[in-house]
């Protein structure tokens, strides 16, 4: 069996700062208790593994149990800004393990909320980076006293019906619009859904907040699928960017398979001549090491040949 990895896969910078983060919050601890405020990062094994070591997962209905010897962990999707500051006011330590890209998404939004632009945002409902810059958009809106026109679309259907909605209040509103993304949105879906608003609103401001690692892991995954006879893209089943690698490896390729962990592989995977390894953004490069031990292990091929990056 030949196993090729794709050139870009695993940890971003945005992950790698969250859990560096973490990691040197537990090392410096002494007294307190180490939190994360929800989930650090969207990978199960990298949480329990944290969680072997004392960290906890705080929620907002916790945050008045805090004590001032206690460390709180901000994770990498961020949070709103009055979420923050409950934080800070408990008087417990907060460390930022925001994403420095979601961290900028949140001061644009802000920026242009506090402008009172209507901000079409493409992006999961529910997902943690978009409810922190949500929260951020609302503090801008707050500050001029002007309305929150905080707009999420998740395909070019659903962004045509928000904006006829939008434009039927208020024609003028067409000349102070702009859309922004999620970081881990899928980059075909933020251009088809730019297209359709740009024909409505001329005027409007398309900005490709995409996280750069995002394209650089769906491009390194289109030229993986030319050269193997099936993909397993390991991450997290709850992280945006996995799920999506997911869907555009099942258009590229006959088999592709989102798995956790080595125990998921399928079996008719290790009869295969060539398997591809692509990954999330949350995901460790020991997990990535386990996959690609346990194909090596249990190839019906005797044949050893070594990872090899396209």
């Amino acid at each position: 069996m030949k196993i090729i990895r794709a050139e870009k896969m695993g940890f971003c910078a945005g992950v790698r700062h969250a859990v560096t983060t973490a990691d040197t919050a537990l090392q410096q601890n002494s007294c307190g208790q180490v939190y994360s405020f929800g989930p650090l990062i969207h990978n199960p094994l990298a949480l329990k593994k944290f969680e072997n070591r004392g960290l906890k997962i705080l929620s907002e209905e916790q945050i008045s149990s805090l004590k001032r010897e206690d460390t709180v962990v901000i994770r990498a999707h961020g949070v709103p800004p009055e979420v923050k500051e409950r934080l800070e006011k408990t008087g417990a330590k907060v460390l930022d393990g925001t994403c420095p890209i979601v961290r900028a998404n949140q001061k644009k939004c802000e920026g242009f909320a506090e402008e009172g632009c209507v901000i079409f945002f493409t992006g999961d409902a529910n997902h943690g980076e978009v409810i922190g810059i949500e929260g951020a958009a609302r503090r801008g809106a707050e500050k001029s006293g002007k309305e929150l026109n905080f707009i999420l679309v998740k395909s070019p259907e659903t962004a045509l019906f928000e904006c006829e909605k939008v434009l039927s209040k208020n024609r003028e509103k067409q000349k102070n619009c702009v859309l922004i993304s999620q970081t881990t949105f899928s980059v075909k879906l933020f251009d088809q859904i730019a297209l359709v608003l740009k024909e409505k609103i001329p005027e409007l401001k398309v900005l490709s907040t995409i996280c750069p690692a995002t394209y650089d892991r769906q491009d390194s995954l289109t030229d993986l699928c030319k050269k193997v006879d099936g993909v397993l893209v390991i991450g997290g089943k709850n992280s945006a960017n996995t799920n999506r690698l997911l869907d555009k490896a099942e258009k590229l390729c006959t088999h592709a398979v989102l798995i956790e962990t080595a125990d998921e592989i399928p079996e008719f995977f290790f009869g295969l001549e060539r398997v591809g390894l692509t990954a999330g953004a949350s995901t460790p490069d020991d997990v990535i090491d386990d996959v690609e031990k346990r194909l090596r292990e249990k190839s019906s091929c005797s044949k050893k040949t070594g990872g090899i990056k396209i």
